[in-house]
């Protein structure tokens, strides 16, 4: 069931989420494989790199009230827990500003630097 809600998840991708994931593919040759809407557990999150155990979650505007934050912060510690560590970006951090969540990304992946 995770599986066919991932499958469904990544054919209805936000606009954000179309834009981030086009710029964490072009990192493959960088040694960086990412997957999108990644089952971890009883979760599935936007982008994982199992490999650096990072997960990037791009979040619209329900993650911005009381429940959506405690639930996030819920998935976080299970993440954590896991070994991974958790980016949080909003949707409009990456259609205004796309060269700084890149940049971000890249920090903790501890790569040199992004190319557009």
């Amino acid at each position: 069931m995770v599986n066919k809600t991932a499958r469904n998840l990544r054919k209805n991708e936000t606009i954000a989420e179309q834009q981030l994931w086009k710029e964490l593919r072009n990192l493959r040759p960088q040694g960086y494989h990412f997957r999108r809407q990644a089952p971890i557990d009883d979760f599935i999150v936007d982008f994982a790199c199992f490999s650096h155990r990072l997960v990037v979650e791009v979040d619209g505007i329900q993650h911005d009230t009381v429940e959506g934050r405690v639930k996030d912060a819920a998935r976080d510690a299970h993440l954590r827990w896991q070994g991974f560590t958790v980016l949080r970006f909003g949707n409009a951090d990456v259609s205004d500003n796309i060269e700084g969540v890149m940049a971000e990304t890249l920090a903790v992946l501890g790569a040199v630097e992004w190319q557009e």
